[in-house]
């Protein structure tokens, strides 16, 4: 009875509408206190997430874990360094809904655009990150089974959102005036071979090399202008410390073994080539 009073009220709906834009009845959804027509969808529309960050936590699990759920920061999702497995598949950790905003980016710029929150996913890696010995950082590395549960998750993600490779991302990269994450050590290479994430073709980054040694110096300003145009953030009024972290950002993320933050010929080279392949922002 209730079945066909509703499809009643929904012919008088449609009858009444004659003179009034058309209804569709095979879209027409019922929300209880109205009903939506779903028929026409707008062409100037994309979906809220752009970006997928990659960060580690510094810390074990346990801690990792209170802090993304009881403090003031918030991720995606967090992945064991060794995650347990069910039915022989990876378990992971999803801390807020992807239909959600989490705070994992912060104050943070890429490609032209500030609240990175707003439009990423954010995947946090149990990683105890790295220990000072004297001045030098010394990085933990990543457990392979946590970077294959990585890959799986990124996977499907990227092909969600339709995002495009210059759009996977360190937390270092779209903040290196404050972080260093997920450092020198992760495996962006490998990940990008299997689709996730940009990298330069070798034999075009050799072109630009045009026999230069790697670590032949090279004009700061010109190489800033690269990496500006890529994506990270340069502003005039930066210190000449602040642009060597941008550079380190750049250099932990493209040519992780040796991440000196000095301008050279190796590190333009393979800023030329993601920009011929992957456009500026």
């Amino acid at each position: 009875m209730k079945g066909r009073l509703a499809a009643f009220l929904i012919a008088l709906l449609l009858a009444g509408c004659a003179s009034k834009p058309e209804i569709a009845e095979k879209t027409v959804v019922d929300k209880g206190d109205y009903i939506v027509d779903t028929s026409h969808t707008a062409r100037n529309a994309y979906p809220r997430v752009k970006v997928l960050v990659i960060h580690y936590t510094a810390d074990d699990f346990t801690g990792s874990l209170t802090t993304l759920t009881e403090q003031n920061v918030s991720s995606h999702y967090l992945i064991p360094d060794t995650p347990p497995t069910s039915g022989g598949k990876p378990v992971i950790w999803q801390l807020v809904p992807e239909s959600e905003l989490a705070w994992h980016a912060g104050v943070s710029f890429w490609r032209g655009a500030t609240r990175i929150n707003d439009t990423s996913i954010g995947i946090e890696l149990e990683n105890k990150g790295f220990t000072r010995q004297g001045r030098v950082k010394q990085f933990y590395p990543f457990n392979p089974a946590q970077i294959s549960a990585l890959e799986r998750l990124a996977k499907v993600i990227i092909a969600r959102y339709q995002i495009q490779p210059q759009n996977v991302v360190a937390h270092a990269d779209i903040a290196p005036q404050r972080k260093v994450d997920p450092g020198p050590l992760f495996p962006w290479q490998q990940l990008a071979e299997q689709g996730v994430g940009a990298w330069p073709d070798a034999n075009r980054v050799a072109f630009y090399l045009n026999g230069r040694g790697p670590y032949q110096p090279v004009d700061k300003r010109g190489l800033l202008d690269l990496l500006s145009r890529y994506g990270y953030q340069v502003t005039p009024e930066m210190s000449s410390e602040q642009q060597k972290r941008v550079i380190q950002a750049f250099q932990m993320h493209f040519r992780p073994k040796e991440y000196s933050g000095l301008p050279d010929a190796q590190t333009e080279s393979i800023a030329q080539a993601l920009l011929e392949k992957y456009g500026q922002g």
